[in-house]
């Protein structure tokens, strides 16, 4: 790896300067960019690095670059008002064909000016640095890669990019590592490195342990921010929402690896209450979960027309919860997923199921995605995926939903020896604040798929009496 290039404050004004125009166009297109729906009113440097001198034939700069909005979100945006993003920038004369699709453009003036930038991660020879640099525990300028010792990293691997709309982007090298860049970057431990490792050191099978990554030590090592994780990449597995959806559309029964997810669901759970701190949930602490709530489908209501006729029967989810805790309940807290669907789980060829990203709902602080919480929050999720599958087949398939839904609590209690349904009161009301949160994300970003959680959303509105708090057999 070469050594870090120290550039002056006026020239990293000035490269600032002549990136400006382009990213203005360029960010707020990309999957990953939080702030859609305002505009970018301008961006700080947070920093730079060349991991590739410009001059040569492939320049290669990492940027660190604050993306300045106004503050009022619209239409219920969850980004702030100035997220940081990382960037890796590719630098070159012309660009040959195959990276046509990675063009950001051409700067006009400045250390760049008649040069063509792209996003580098699309490009084999600038992903190829990334990994000989966590290979070699390279250190350059504040960047910082790491190797973890039980993991030997092959020279030569040869990457190529996910293509696949992503919260983040990814990297797969050799069908042996996938390193997974995080896009929008906040500062503190980052959980899609730390509960991995954790669970890694519990000896827990069904998460993949992290074999290396990327830091920066933008305020000393003391306080790093995670950049990205390199961990294995699982050959041959088909991850859960495209082998759901296929199952689906053959007419295939998938009860069983719905009842094998709870298992590994559990598991994973387990493990994290046996490495890391819980807590007991008392009336207080419910109470104010129940109020969030609340809070979060006034919110949703006022960005989503449609679902105001419903807030009367979706508040009555956490004034159930809040009456629970009121009369005594308790419950307990942990570390968990955060944002667990069918597309965060993996199947490899042998039938083995393994949790993937993490990262935690990327709409919340990182402070709260760290924070402990019922393990029902990640079954909820799962539950809405279910739900999500079947109303992705034509013709829905709602009884599809509700058989894969109890096997997986039922697998679910296989292993933790406590089924998620019989807790309906907690069940519904986490359920119904996933479902609230659907909605503001498809109208925001999907308006043809706002119908599968205004669907949830009128099941989960109906009286509790009728059956319809838990969306499943309540039947343990």
């Amino acid at each position: 790896m070469p050594e870090a290039v120290t550039r002056s404050a006026a020239t990293r004004s000035a490269l600032l300067a002549s990136l400006d125009p382009l990213l203005r166009e360029w960010l707020p297109r990309q999957r990953w960019f939080a702030g859609k729906g305002r505009p970018v009113t301008g961006f700080t440097l947070v920093a730079a690095t060349e991991l590739l001198p410009r001059e040569g034939t492939l320049g290669l700069l990492h940027l660190l670059v604050r993306a300045h909005q106004p503050d009022v979100p619209a239409q219920g945006a969850v980004a702030h008002p100035a997220d940081c993003y990382q960037l890796l920038l590719g630098v070159r004369e012309a660009l040959p064909p195959r990276l046509a699709p990675a063009l950001i453009g051409r700067p006009e003036e400045g250390p760049l000016a008649g040069r063509t930038v792209y996003e580098a991660l699309h490009d084999p020879r600038a992903t190829a640095v990334l990994l000989e640099a966590i290979r070699t525990r390279a250190r350059v300028g504040r960047l910082r890669f790491e190797g973890h010792a039980d993991h030997t990293i092959r020279a030569g691997l040869v990457p190529r990019l996910v293509t696949a709309e992503q919260s983040n982007s990814s990297v797969v090298y050799g069908d042996t590592f996938i390193l997974k860049v995080l896009r929008r970057i906040v500062p503190g431990t980052n959980p899609d490195l730390e509960l991995p490792l954790m669970l890694a050191r519990e000896g827990c099978p069904r998460v993949p342990a992290p074999a290396g990554w990327l830091l920066a030590d933008l305020d000393g090592p003391e306080d790093s921010y995670v950049l990205g994780v390199l961990q294995p990449y699982v050959r041959g597995a088909t991850d859960g929402w495209e082998l759901a959806l296929h199952m689906l559309a053959k007419g295939e029964d998938f009860t069983s690896e719905a009842r094998a997810l709870g298992r590994a669901t559990a598991e994973v759970h387990t493990a994290l209450a046996r490495a890391l701190p819980t807590v007991t949930l008392g009336h207080v602490q419910i109470g104010l979960s129940a109020e969030g709530m609340s809070e979060r489908l006034d919110a949703a209501a006022q960005a989503v027309p449609a679902l105001r006729p419903y807030v009367p029967g979706l508040r009555s989810a956490f004034r159930a919860l809040t009456g629970l805790a009121a009369e005594g309940q308790t419950w307990t807290a942990q570390r968990i997923h955060g944002d667990l669907h069918l597309g965060q789980c993996l199947r490899s060829p042998d039938g083995a199921w393994s949790l993937i990203d993490f990262e935690g709902e990327p709409s919340k602080s990182l402070a709260e995605r760290r924070m402990p919480q019922p393990v029902v929050r990640d079954i909820a999720g799962m539950l809405r995926s279910f739900d999500y599958a079947a109303h992705s087949a034509v013709p829905s398939a709602p009884a599809w939903a509700t058989a894969c839904r109890a096997a997986y609590c039922r697998g679910y209690a296989e292993v933790s020896g406590r089924d998620p349904r019989t807790e309906p009161v907690l069940l519904r009301a986490y359920e119904t604040d996933k479902a609230v949160y659907e909605v503001v994300y498809e109208a925001r970003h999907r308006p043809d798929w706002l119908p599968v959680p205004m669907a949830a959303i009128r099941r989960l509105s109906a009286p509790a009496d009728a059956g319809t708090d838990a969306g499943a057999d309540a039947t343990p």
